[in-house]
């Protein structure tokens, strides 16, 4: 069957991945090595107009040296790709390359809205077993619509869900947002560094993205300002495979009780390069405190004292280094004190004095949520937003035979191949 006589499957599917990411990519190769029939038993349905997943879309200026790894899909070695080269080129290319080798069956465009779960007749409920442990799930997997954003549905006994977080942008809410009359984007919408050369940004957001977004904006000849809400989370502890483990461990100990996960730098820090001890002893690097609300043409922060000028904790990694010299990068230069004015708090509850600063341009690299709106019908979202996941990291625990890969402990490249590999092999389980 080819891709556009798959419009709408009438025959129930063994499993249903929904997205063509690493994780997705990874989950289907492991549905064709355990004999499951491409078109047949399972398909791939991606939202994109071609192969690359969320990497697809991400600026030409993040080249493939500066993309801090890509995990190999299984069976197939990346290689070593042109550093220099985009890393949405050759995520895409190398996707691409996958999805073909093997002959998978994806489906695209095919944006997900709805995943409908229907218990099988007989199957315990909360109304016909009260005496049920809250939360139970009911004892048959049951089956699955997914409906996509064109009216085409599939029907399928197991769903593997790996939409990751790319099209959940999260921007915070701060007083004043709604007034500023300067451009805000978020990380989703950058293009090119060169849009800003001689504006005034400010990148707000404590991750690799906005250390990223620094460096480049500099070179671009923009003037940034960095803002974070605590002291940089620097670390200089050595990134080997026992770390990776733990880090995971971490991660799966929140989603296991139904926790929202955890910002990935919140897990892993920000690793000391030398390219970012050389951009904080430039005074690049360097963040300027926390962002109290916004005015019309500008910030307010705490960072700064009252004459613009002293900077705040950058964390102890980072001071020790900094006040050590920041080995090869020579010491922190000179950071001029911020332009603008002393201001007072705008509550007695909040007496200290902070210092507004103008800005052309407010730039939010402040993350991703689960992209898991789709699955709203079936019911697994926690009061507090998380997801109860099994031991096993891919399973739901209140809805079985659905699995989330790429969440939680699976959102690195990595992290997400493991998991779409486990979440096959589960389905694969459920299903006979």
């Amino acid at each position: 069957m080819s891709t556009s006589e798959s419009s709408s499957a009438r025959e129930l599917l063994a499993v249903v991945v929904i997205g063509a990411g690493q994780a997705g990519l990874s989950a289907a190769g492991q549905l064709l090595r355990k004999g499951l029939e491409p078109w047949e038993d399972f398909v791939v349905l991606d939202a994109n107009d071609g192969p690359g997943g969320a990497w697809r879309h991400r600026w030409d200026s993040l080249t493939f040296d500066a993309a801090h790894g890509i995990h190999d899909l299984p069976g197939l070695p990346l290689e070593t790709p042109d550093p220099a080269e985009p890393a949405s080129r050759v995520v895409s290319r190398y996707y691409g390359t996958y999805e073909q080798d093997l002959g998978l069956p994806v489906v695209r465009p095919a944006k997900v809205e709805s995943v409908v779960h229907h218990v099988e007749q007989g199957a315990p409920t909360p109304e016909t077993a009260p005496n049920a442990a809250p939360n139970a799930a009911p004892s048959e997997h049951g089956t699955f619509t997914v409906t996509t954003a064109d009216g085409r549905t599939w029907r399928a006994r197991t769903v593997i869900n790996a939409t990751g977080t790319w099209d959940s942008p999260y921007i915070p809410y701060y007083p004043g947002i709604a007034e500023f009359t300067g451009r805000q984007l978020h990380t989703r919408g950058f293009t090119a560094a060169e849009d800003f050369t001689g504006q005034r940004v400010l990148v707000v957001g404590g991750g690799t993205s906005a250390l990223q977004f620094l460096l480049q904006l500099d070179a671009a000849g923009a003037h940034t300002v960095w803002s974070t809400r605590r002291a940089p989370d620097w670390t200089d502890h050595f990134f080997d495979s026992s770390w990776g483990v733990n880090v995971e461990a971490s991660v799966s100990a929140r989603t296991t009780m139904g926790l929202p996960p955890l910002s990935v730098v919140a897990a892993t820090g920000l690793p000391v390069t030398d390219q970012y001890l050389a951009g904080l002893a430039s005074g690049v690097l360097i963040s300027r405190g926390p962002l109290r609300r916004i005015t019309s043409t500008g910030v307010v922060l705490d960072g700064p004292g009252p004459d613009g000028g002293p900077v705040p904790s950058q964390g102890p990694v980072a001071d020790r280094l900094l006040a050590s010299g920041g080995a090869a990068a020579g010491g922190l230069v000179h950071v001029p004190a911020l332009p603008g004015r002393a201001c007072t708090a705008l509550t007695t509850e909040d007496p200290l004095t902070t210092w507004e600063t103008p800005v052309d341009v407010i730039l939010w690299a402040t993350g991703f949520r689960a992209s898991l709106d789709h699955l709203s019908p079936v019911h697994i979202r926690e009061r507090g937003g998380g997801v109860v996941m099994a031991a096993d990291g891919v399973s739901v625990a209140k809805s079985p035979g659905l699995f989330l890969v790429g969440y939680g402990a699976s959102a690195s490249t990595i992290g997400a191949t493991r998991a779409g590999r486990r979440a096959a092999v589960e389905a694969v389980r459920a299903v006979k």
